[in-house]
């Protein structure tokens, strides 16, 4: 059998399966193990650079307390009040179809609280100046009348002494032209008349905007888009009675109860001091404003009213109050200067004392000057705020920059 040149070309070719080409080498493995053994690497640096940070304790720097006032005669407890404070609503029952405020907005006096359903109360405007806009028209009119009847009777009167007219004319114009002014003046009141309703009518629609009574906060939103309210309390509903409550952050003052005992070291104008619950480091001067001429026999207390001499934002309506009651208004002190440490953090160094600061786990020396020596503080100046925290009995092995440890990590 004989072959063609096609089937000896086939014969020599080479065939090559999948198993025959080079398999590839596969990287990603060696990098993973790689990336694995590096973290194991720096993790036991870290460790181990952990261990050999040296072991400090630390205590807090304090800042100094305000130097004492005048002695106190009595001190007694209460809460802040608001001279000027009011729940706003409506003068007319209506439905709340906007609200422009929230809590903690400031507000100015004039400014627009809330909107009721205006739909009727503007139907009546608009009936009302079209009423007065009739009886100034017709009072046009009526003077036409009124000046047409003058005119008759001037001419009905030279006619009568001419002798060209009878009597009886005359008395005619006489009366019609009485009757013409009478109508005038019936005109001028309607349009007093429609001009006082019209003003009524501006007046109620006037009422469908509730506005700010004067300038202040607002403490309280009681009402929502939706509701009615109502100036009346209606028992028994959901009508609500205020929109929003609005307080003067200029009138707080304090009102506090003294045992009827001791209220005779109590007068007006007697400088005083008052401290809040929430911040028992602030002292407020403070002024006694009045006593109130008149006990609460069942707590055997007058009530005092007390004038805060610093406003602030910090100070808020029903806050808890302590006042120190003085003998004498407190001499103005300068702030104090420095911080507060103790006695074991400073070191001798060869411009002074110095103390180690703890920022971020690691030291620094900050060089310090002491002022005075309070029991086992020392008042010093220098690069140190009030909050950070300072080495106690620092050893000699500390390195500025050095990492360390805290024994006491709560202060931290």
């Amino acid at each position: 059998m004989s072959q063609t040149p096609q089937d000896l070309l086939q014969q020599l070719r080479i065939e090559r399966s999948d198993r025959d080409l080079p398999v590839p080498r596969r990287r990603w493995p060696w990098l993973v193990a790689a990336l694995v053994v590096l973290a194991a690497l720096v993790a036991g640096a870290l460790v181990w650079h952990a261990a050999r940070a040296p072991l400090v304790q630390v205590a807090t720097v304090q800042a100094p307390a305000s130097a004492a006032g005048s002695g106190s005669v009595l001190q007694a407890t209460g809460y802040v009040t608001a001279r000027r404070a009011a729940t706003v609503s409506a003068q007319i029952t209506g439905r709340l179809t906007e609200v422009h405020v929230e809590e903690g907005e400031h507000v100015q006096a004039g400014q627009l609280l809330a909107r009721l359903d205006d739909s009727q109360a503007k139907a009546q405007l608009v009936l009302a100046r079209a009423n007065e806009a009739a009886a100034r028209a017709a009072l046009g009119q009526y003077r036409a009348n009124a000046t047409l009847a003058r005119i008759t009777l001037r001419r009905e009167r030279t006619l009568v002494e001419r002798g060209l007219a009878p009597e009886q004319t005359l008395d005619q114009a006489q009366a019609s032209a009485a009757s013409a002014a009478a109508m005038l003046a019936s005109a001028r009141d309607q349009i007093a008349v429609a001009a006082a309703q019209r003003q009524a009518a501006q007046v109620n629609y006037d009422y469908t905007f509730v506005r700010a009574p004067f300038a202040g906060v607002i403490t309280d939103k009681a009402a929502q888009v939706g509701e009615i309210v109502s100036p009346l309390s209606a028992g028994g509903s959901f009508t609500r009675t205020g929109v929003a409550t609005i307080v003067d952050m200029n009138s707080l003052e304090v009102d506090v109860d003294v045992n009827e005992s001791y209220i005779h070291r109590v007068r007006p104008g007697q400088p005083a001091e008052a401290v809040l619950d929430a911040y028992p480091d602030w002292r407020i001067p403070a002024r006694v404003i009045a006593i109130v001429p008149t006990a609460n026999k069942a707590k055997a207390t007058v009530k005092v009213r007390v004038a805060l001499l610093q406003k602030n934002p910090r100070i808020l309506p029903d806050m808890g109050v302590r006042v120190n009651f003085l003998e004498r208004a407190a001499a103005p002190s300068a702030a104090p200067q420095g911080v507060l440490i103790p006695a074991a953090a400073l070191i001798d160094v060869a411009a002074g004392k110095a103390a180690w600061r703890v920022r971020d786990g690691r030291v620094a020396r900050v060089p310090v000057r002491v002022l005075a020596s309070f029991g086992d503080l020392r008042q010093v100046t220098g690069a140190l705020a009030a909050g950070e925290h300072v080495v106690i009995k620092p050893g000699a092995h500390l390195r500025a920059g050095m990492a360390v440890r805290v024994a006491n990590p709560a202060q931290e």
